[in-house]
């Protein structure tokens, strides 16, 4: 019914869940042309909670992008995957971050007692527990909420699970932070890694084909399966003065590249390539 009472041309489905079902149903049943998006692995996210065999998923995914004029992707490695099991038109739309609410605070310092930083879902596919149960003399600090929160929250008591917060308080704890740790091994993008990079913090994220892609040479990438190359990590940006300013400089740059703007451009571009009305709109 919103989607009626909106009356538009044409639509973007976000999501392959419930809301874009009924999205898709929609534009089946009216003969509206849609472009749709692949924001993160959904297959090995649903076989890491259900074991439910990929092939199952691929197929559902196949059938489901098969009408889009393009499938939004994050990024080259992600478009590949696409290609690979032969889902959609994939397109390259990177994401964009608020540089006028993520950047560097005046006057930041390393803290005493270094601070570890994660932020995101809390949930088995983000690979979490690989940095909670290492055991090492710095703050451990988690943002966000999820279906494994009171789980981990009960079973790392001496981490600091902060819960959900806005983006605008999220610039507070990214700034706080020494370092950021990202050890998901099934995500496409990582937003949350240009946020952190955006204010100045150094990041380690796992060493997976999308998120070197995001990183680059920006932070340090390590082995999500090994728990000493994580600590080996979190020690080496601690520790390393000089390490620790270059890496927050390349990271500023780094970020610098995925603003907004950017991002604007790059889905114009690509809808006035499939002949819909972007001037009208953007």
């Amino acid at each position: 019914s919103m989607i009626r009472e909106f009356n538009p041309d044409c639509l973007h489905i976000a999501t392959e869940g419930p809301l874009g079902l009924a999205a898709r149903g929609y534009a089946s049943r009216n003969g509206l042309a849609f472009t749709s998006a692949y924001h993160t692995r959904f297959p090995e996210y649903v076989y890491a909670r259900t074991k439910l065999p990929l092939k199952i998923t691929y197929s559902f995914l196949r059938w489901f992008h098969n009408r889009s004029e393009l499938v939004m992707v994050p990024t080259e490695e992600v478009k590949k995957d696409l290609i690979k099991h032969k889902i959609g038109k994939p397109k390259i739309w990177s994401r964009g971050v608020d540089l006028d609410i993520f950047k560097p605070k005046k006057g930041r310092r390393k803290n005493k007692n270094p601070i570890l930083l994660n932020v995101g879902r809390v949930a088995v596919e983000k690979n979490l527990e690989e940095f909670l149960k290492i055991d090492l003399p710095y703050e451990k600090w988690v943002v966000g909420d999820g279906p494994a929160f009171k789980e981990l929250k009960n079973k790392y008591p001496k981490v600091i699970f902060h819960g959900a917060k806005s983006k605008e308080e999220l610039e507070y704890y990214y700034n706080k932070a020494d370092v950021f740790v990202f050890p998901s091994k099934t995500d496409t993008f990582g937003l949350v890694l240009l946020e952190a990079m955006a204010c100045g913090t150094p990041v380690i994220a796992s060493n997976s084909t999308a998120l070197c892609e995001i990183v680059n040479d920006a932070g340090l990438l390590i082995d999500p399966y090994d728990v000493y190359s994580i600590s080996d990590a979190m020690n080496t940006i601690v520790s390393d003065d000089e390490l620790h300013k270059i890496l927050i400089k390349k990271g500023i740059n780094r970020a610098s590249k995925y603003s907004w703007h950017t991002s604007s451009l790059i889905i114009r571009d690509a809808l006035s390539e499939i002949g819909w009305p972007t001037k009208k709109y953007i």
